[in-house]
């Protein structure tokens, strides 16, 4: 059984390149290493086959997809303020990439599409929780890229029967999520700075809530939607659960201190998973204190992860201030 993994070298990609491995797959990762990293790949590097190439461009890595069994498509530019300071490369990437993933499909041969889609496609949501169905309001060109990459996949299940299901991921925290690059995910973030011995930079107030999902459950959720008879469907991928920002600070133990809170984020994050625990038979195993553990057991992975300080976080957000309302 053969699975091309793009974006593979990447934080969920890396997860379920390892995943699919232990289950006997020939596994095929596609990464140009903007974002991932061969050190989340060194214990499965000889066991599976790596390509460097961007797939923005056409080329003979798309081979590899035309003789796949199942395509796992994860690859992604995934930063907000880059996105506002330059659409073109999330399009190009997000948007182009996937036609160019899509069109190097053998429809008739692949058993499945899965297409790794975001949360941020919601915008600032209304309802709680926030189910499929709910409205779709992007707020930065990243989440707008997103979404037009997941309008293609659903296009192509209704024209050329591609067999392919959505994921709409909400807020996924775990080992190995990236540790240098542009400021952005909570975790690495707070964990780099717990290791620096300094507060943690709380955004807002603190009490704004996210549905923080294990990467774990996210890879089960991944390898369901693979197996299923289902297609052209879209799913959440949550926790069930919702928690604040303050209580994460709590149980990392540490000080903390507080910056502007920033327009075009939602005081909210909160799945509604009720569709693919019942047409997927999934569900969320890890809950927030034990992902917690989990993250700290494996701290040593933030060690050479950028610190960043209130100062820096102010200059590398300027763009969102000047950009967003």
């Amino acid at each position: 059984m053969k699975s091309v993994v793009t974006g593979g070298a990447g934080f969920l990609g890396s997860h379920l390149a390892t995943k699919l491995v232990s289950l006997k797959h020939k596994v095929v990762v596609i990464d140009n290493f903007c974002v991932g990293r061969i050190d989340n790949l060194k214990k499965i590097k000889s066991k599976i086959k790596i390509i460097r190439c961007d797939i923005s461009k056409k080329g003979k890595w798309s081979r590899e997809i035309k003789n796949a069994d199942y395509v796992f498509h994860l690859a992604a530019l995934a930063d907000i303020v880059p996105s506002i300071e330059n659409p073109e490369n999330y399009l190009n990437t997000n948007v182009n990439g996937t036609l160019n993933v899509l069109q190097s499909c053998n429809i008739k041969k692949l058993k499945k599409f899965i297409y790794s889609a975001s949360s941020s496609c919601y915008g600032i949501p209304k309802n709680f929780p926030t189910s499929e169905k709910s409205k779709i309001s992007t707020q930065y060109p990243y989440a707008l890229s997103k979404w037009l990459g997941e309008e293609m996949i659903m296009h192509w299940s209704k024209v050329y029967n591609l067999k392919t299901i959505s994921l709409r991921f909400f807020n996924l925290y775990g080992p190995k999520s990236r540790t240098s690059g542009t400021y952005g995910a909570m975790f690495g973030t707070f964990l780099a700075q717990k290791i620096a011995g300094l507060p943690y930079t709380i955004v807002g107030n603190g009490k704004q809530t996210r549905d923080f999902t294990y990467i774990t459950d996210a890879v089960d959720a991944l390898l369901k939607a693979s197996r299923s008879k289902i297609n052209g469907e879209i799913y959440n991928v949550g926790s069930g659960n919702s928690v604040s920002v303050n209580y994460i600070a709590k149980i990392l133990k540490g000080e903390k201190i507080f910056i502007p809170k920033r327009p075009g984020e939602p005081d909210k994050t909160f799945a509604d998973i009720k569709k693919i625990k019942k047409d997927l038979k999934w569900k969320p195993k890890i809950n927030i204190n034990e992902g917690v553990k989990l993250l700290l057991k494996n701290i040593d992975d933030w060690k050479d992860a950028p610190i960043w300080t209130k100062e820096k976080i102010r200059v590398a957000t300027k763009s969102w201030f000047k950009y967003l309302k």
